[in-house]
């Protein structure tokens, strides 16, 4: 009999979304908190327009599980979006539809030496992303550096103001 050690290892974020779609994108950045911290921003959707100036609103129907559904305003369009996997405090994906793409969004968090690196990853599919590839492929490209340079911000932002223990002694 062989026995398998089950590690938290790393979820690709790349293998969450379809490789195959005309327009797909990937940006990953290492943040200075932990993987909880990290998450609780990631996930707090309804809070999303507070720290991220791209999303104008959003609205969660449900909790934080699969099948729940969010609405949100990025951009010109309002996005419907479904929670497809939710693995606490390590991966979250989504799909959405607006102006007749279909995409898949995914963040996958990996906890390192008490900093957190996050990698996200998506995809736009259908006639819309055939036909602007190039157009929406900058622009994809652009949100999702600019996601998660404003993840990055508000994580660390919370991180600095979570207290520290002090192992020392008070006299």
């Amino acid at each position: 009999m062989k026995t398998r050690v089950i590690q938290d290892e790393p979820e690709s974020a790349e293998r969450g979304i379809n490789p195959q779609a005309p327009v797909a994108g990937t940006s990953e950045t290492e943040i200075a908190a932990t993987r909880d911290v990290v998450w609780d921003v990631l996930t707090g959707i309804e809070h999303w327009p507070s720290w991220n100036p791209e999303v104008k609103s959003a609205s969660m129907q449900g909790g934080l599980v699969q099948g729940s559904e969010f609405r949100w305003k990025a951009g010109p369009g309002t996005i419907t979006s479904t929670l497809q996997r939710v693995e606490p405090p390590r991966l979250i994906t989504w799909t959405g539809t607006t102006f007749g793409i279909k995409a898949i969004h995914v963040h996958a968090l990996e906890a390192r030496d008490g900093k957190t690196y996050v990698t996200t990853a998506e995809s736009y599919d259908g006639l819309v992303a055939r036909l602007f590839r190039g157009r929406l492929q900058k622009t994809l490209d652009d949100a999702l550096e600019d996601g998660l340079r404003h993840l990055k911000a508000e994580a660390e932002r919370r991180a600095a103001q979570t207290p520290r223990i002090d192992n020392q002694r008070r006299s």
